[in-house]
């Protein structure tokens, strides 16, 4: 009797340790299958050597897309500088400034850069002849004398008015 029951006393150790080997290997299947998930995520788009040549391939195109940046920043630095220079800031203003001609001919314009370096030009129509009149602008400034209608318009470009 007594071999009995230690023959079932082994019996369950046996049965627990295989539940407990069988509950190990569901693990480990199961863990096998998710580094298998991460290894072919990781090896997409390479020739599928070794996790090595995967790396070595991810650390050229990330050097690669470095350099590509760096290019980049250089070239937007460059097209800012240049863009400073063009002409970005506009005022125009049509008026009349003579009582006996019909209709607003006469105009002012203002054409700058950020800085308000560029031109001012205006025309005064009147029934006989129209003159049209330039003035150079240097930071917002011209050592002309400016009519009313030409300072409204450099406002209108400076974007105060």
């Amino acid at each position: 009797m007594l071999a009995s029951i230690d023959l079932i006393w082994v019996t369950m150790i046996l049965l627990v340790a295989v539940l407990a080997a069988i509950g190990v290997l569901i693990w480990l299947f199961i863990r096998l299958r998710q580094l298998e998930r991460h290894y072919r995520a990781l090896t997409t788009g390479t020739d599928g050597g070794s996790l090595e040549s995967v790396l070595d391939d991810h650390v050229r195109q990330v050097r690669a897309a470095t350099e590509r940046v760096q290019d980049l920043d250089t070239m937007v630095m460059r097209v800012e500088r240049s863009n400073r220079s063009h002409l970005q800031r506009v005022g125009f203003l049509r008026f009349n400034p003579f009582r006996d001609t019909g209709g607003d001919q006469s105009f002012a314009l203002a054409l700058t850069d950020e800085g308000g370096n560029g031109v001012v030009i205006s025309s005064l129509h009147s029934r006989e002849v129209t003159r049209v009149y330039a003035k150079p602008l240097a930071a917002w400034e011209t050592s002309y004398q400016l009519t009313e209608e030409e300072q409204q318009v450099i406002l209108r470009a400076r974007g105060a008015a």
